[in-house]
């Protein structure tokens, strides 16, 4: 099994909203993905409650049955049209993918 985990800091304001309105909206499209992409064996997205300065503003967690699979997941139209209004809106990203 394999967990693709993304965590990104968000602009105050782009796309006309606000960083808060941002991270709800792509909760909620990061939430559809799985009725959408076959792969996606669970997934979780969570938006930071306490504002300290080294925080993230999302996270994003999402399990996989194998490399393969996140493969296909990433070229998935439907995360590529997700990731592409994720970059206009935010500031940093890192990632981490890891098997357990």
């Amino acid at each position: 099994m394999l967990k693709h985990v993304v965590m990104w800091r968000l602009k105050e304001s782009a796309e006309g909203r606000t960083k808060a309105e941002n991270a709800l909206y792509i909760k909620e499209i990061l939430e559809l993905l799985p009725y959408k992409i076959k792969e996606i064996k669970n997934l979780e997205v969570g938006i930071n409650i306490l504002n300290a300065p080294p925080s993230y503003d999302l996270v994003l967690i999402v399990g996989f049955a194998n490399m393969l699979d996140l493969q296909t997941y990433q070229a998935h139209p439907e995360h590529v049209k997700v990731a592409d209004y994720v970059l206009k809106v935010r500031d940093t990203r890192a990632v981490v993918d890891y098997e357990y």
